[in-house]
């Protein structure tokens, strides 16, 4: 599964997998407990692939970023946890990223990055090439 059938549901916690759409929105599946939601369309959703982080030459998007973070782990979940300090947090993507604008980008969003890489590694989504969710998308 690519990450775009990944979901970030503003005011809930974690990500969710889009099962389906309805007349009214669509049906997602919390990737930490397996319960399923119905989410309408006004709900503030953001699919993990159209995510970019701010460097001071472009916008990255988040597969990048998480290909980055999965060179720097050995494939591994990261050293440092989401609810680290700020400054430990900053030096971390700093580590990964040397040049994220820190003006645009926050610790809030860093923790969201780092808190998302594991909970997708923890599901076994570690495949983040962008060819390879070209493919998914045909498949269905």
């Amino acid at each position: 599964m690519g990450l775009d059938k990944i979901l970030s549901i503003a005011g809930k916690p974690g990500l969710y997998k889009l099962l389906t759409q309805t007349r009214t929105g669509f049906v997602a599946e919390s990737l930490v407990d397996g319960k399923k939601l119905s989410v309408s369309l006004r709900s503030n959703v953001s699919v993990l692939s159209e995510i970019a982080i701010y460097t001071l030459d472009e916008e990255l998007p988040l597969r990048d970023v998480f290909l980055k973070i999965q060179a720097k782990e050995k494939g591994e979940k990261t050293s440092i946890g989401h609810k680290e300090d700020k400054i430990k947090l900053e030096e971390y993507f700093f580590e990964v990223l040397p040049n994220y604008d820190e003006d645009r980008v926050y610790a809030s969003d860093i923790k969201k990055v780092i808190q998302w890489y594991n909970l997708l590694h923890d599901q076994g989504i570690t495949d983040f090439d962008e060819k390879k969710d070209a493919q998914d998308t045909e498949e269905e």
